[in-house]
């Protein structure tokens, strides 16, 4: 039992790190230029954007050649349906999950709802590595370094300030 818990907590701890890497790494950001959109590139939602991939922004410090970026789309759609399928997993698990506003409580149902979804989780985030690493064989030792050196830079800036409060002037 208390494995159990020690093991969902090391996992809530990772995905936290992972979330907060992510909010770093996304507020971060420069901002699009404005007119009309990208054209074709190799990965985005609902639309490719041109020098992202799977490096966020910072992708395009990486110069990828063409075929570099053919290889990495071909291993980003090869993991795409497996992730889909991990991706509705999680889904129809949150729509069927036990309403922990009802007036019976069943420990068990949410133990076992709960469980389930770490499960699929831990699944996520191993297919994510694996497809990390196979695009990482794509690059040359320089873009490595590029990207470990770019990587380590964003670990050391910690969290985003908070945001002023309304009629607080900014920092």
């Amino acid at each position: 039992m208390k494995s159990t818990w020690k093991r969902l907590g090391i996992l809530a701890g990772a995905i936290g790190a992972l979330v907060l890497t992510a909010a770093v790494v996304f507020s971060q950001q420069p901002q699009p230029p404005q007119g009309p959109p990208p054209g074709p590139g190799f990965h985005g939602r609902g639309g490719p954007r041109e020098g992202f991939g799977p490096f966020g922004p910072f992708g395009r410090e990486l110069n990828l050649t063409e075929d570099q970026k053919a290889q990495i789309k071909k291993i980003q759609e090869s993991f795409h349906d497996s992730g889909k399928a991990l991706h509705d997993q999680m889904r129809a698990l949150h729509e069927s999950q036990p309403d922990p506003m009802s007036a019976e409580f069943n420990e068990a149902a949410v133990r076992n709802a709960a469980e389930a979804r770490a499960r699929i989780q831990v699944e996520m985030e191993v297919s994510h590595a694996r497809m990390m690493s196979q695009i990482l064989g794509v690059l040359t030792a320089e873009q490595k370094a590029q990207l470990a050196a770019r990587h380590q830079q964003m670990r050391h800036m910690g969290p985003p300030p908070p945001p002023p409060r309304p009629g607080e002037p900014p920092m």
